[in-house]
């Protein structure tokens, strides 16, 4: 290996792993710009709008490679026995306790109410806020033309598609499954997160171009930028909040009442890959750690952590789904578009789905929000007004990704005792 190329490898990896850091400098100094040179804001507001583009590029074919794969891969293994059957219950259900409490909390504070929005995008002629009826969401979901639907973007229909590929992929012969599987949707979905890091990468030209754009038209509007800043901050608040609420009251009272543990002294034994986790932003990085703690400081047998944990860095994202739901929610907010019952309900299940197909991977959902905003037509352009505290929640919902993973061990660990128990 030459000694460019090292170099080259270094400096990347030096630049992926202080990531964060560049988007900080982003952020300020689009902000010193935007505010400073409002009338030259166009020579940089094309990186925003580039950014955006390549995260809509990449959303159909994560989503279709990523679920496909998933769901075969799940039915092929063990096949779908007791075990992963009551594992995956369990997910689904902390889960979408963690989407509820999001969606609680945004209903109540509204942090996107009168959040400056980028002028691009505030007459958009498809935002509209006249209700879906559930009748609307279900013809949504079932396309009548599946290309149809992947070119126009539609995730309801995608999503529903790739599910039952997946399903009906596991019940072709063993040659054709490992063909289609192993040999194209696998390989897809590793292709894909590939071009995804690649645009994640340029997350720092996004952030600067984005509020290049937002603080020029607010330049010289004094209250207008105490808007934005107050209602940024009331959004981390929201997040944060409901991370709190499902990690030390909600996901407690579940290992205190289903499996009879004490939550603190789980914690404590949780608490190395906690740490782990919400420095690194990735479960998937803590994936050893986690099971280390279970098993020789929890006590959680071997066969247990070794079925349940891997399978929960892959598909159980309470952390994530309770931001997808209240990012969503505050852009929509942001709009003055008011979602009525169904349209949060649409949300709601695709936050679920999208946060099963993240990757454990730093600013995965990131890409996931993409998906909600697609399905209920929200402007992607919304994304770039969560952009700039996006590290920060997401070091803290990993945290709470991994904590969530570790309970549904424990809960699962003592129903399996009790099971044996009484068959005995």
């Amino acid at each position: 290996m030459s000694l460019s190329s090292k170099n080259s490898k270094g400096i990347l990896a030096f630049y992926q792993k202080n990531l964060f850091a560049f988007i900080l400098i982003a952020l300020i100094a689009g902000v010193g710009v935007g505010y400073q040179l409002p009338q030259q804001a166009g020579l940089f507001t094309w990186m925003g709008e580039l950014f955006i583009r390549g995260l809509k590029m990449v959303i159909v074919p994560l989503i279709l490679s990523s679920i496909i794969s998933g769901v075969s891969n799940l039915g092929q293994s063990n096949s779908l026995g007791r075990l992963t059957l009551k594992t995956l219950g369990y997910y689904l259900i902390t889960s979408l306790l963690a989407i509820l409490t999001g969606l609680l909390l945004v209903n109540l504070i509204e942090p996107g109410v009168g959040a400056p929005i980028p002028s691009t995008t505030e007459s958009l002629p498809e935002l509209s806020s006249e209700g879906a009826s559930l009748k609307d969401t279900l013809l949504r979901m079932v396309p009548s033309n599946v290309f149809a639907a992947f070119s126009q973007g539609e995730m309801l229909s995608t999503i529903f598609f790739a599910v039952l590929f997946g399903v009906f992929l596991t019940k072709v012969n063993e040659e054709r499954y490992r063909t289609v599987l192993s040999d194209f949707f696998n390989a897809t979905f590793e292709v894909m997160m590939g071009i995804t890091m690649l645009v994640i990468l340029f997350t720092p030209l996004g952030v600067f171009g984005l509020v290049v754009d937002v603080v020029a038209e607010q330049a010289g509007d004094t209250v207008r930028l105490t808007q934005m800043a107050a209602s940024l901050g009331k959004y981390m608040l929201t997040v944060i909040g409901g991370l709190i609420v499902h990690a030390f009251v909600t996901l407690p009272l579940l290992v205190l009442l289903l499996a009879g543990i004490n939550p603190v002294q789980h914690f404590r034994a949780m608490l190395t890959p906690l740490i782990t986790a919400f420095s690194t932003s990735s479960s998937g990085a803590t994936l050893p750690l986690t099971m280390e703690a279970l098993e020789h400081k929890a006590g959680i047998p071997n066969h247990i952590v070794s079925f349940t944990i891997p399978l929960g860095a892959t598909i159980n994202m309470d952390g994530t789904a309770l931001y997808e739901c209240v990012a969503a929610m505050f852009i929509a907010q942001a709009y003055g578009i008011e979602l009525d019952f169904w349209q949060q309900m649409v949300v709601v299940i695709t936050a679920l789905l999208a946060s099963i197909g993240a990757a454990g991977i730093p600013m995965a959902g990131l890409v996931m929000i993409s998906v909600i905003l697609n399905a209920v037509g929200l402007p992607l352009e919304g994304v770039g007004m969560i952009l700039a505290v996006d590290r920060i929640l997401d070091m803290m919902r990993t945290a709470v990704n991994v904590w969530s993973d570790s309970c549904v061990a424990a809960i699962i660990a003592h129903s399996e005792r009790k099971s044996i128990h009484n068959a005995a």
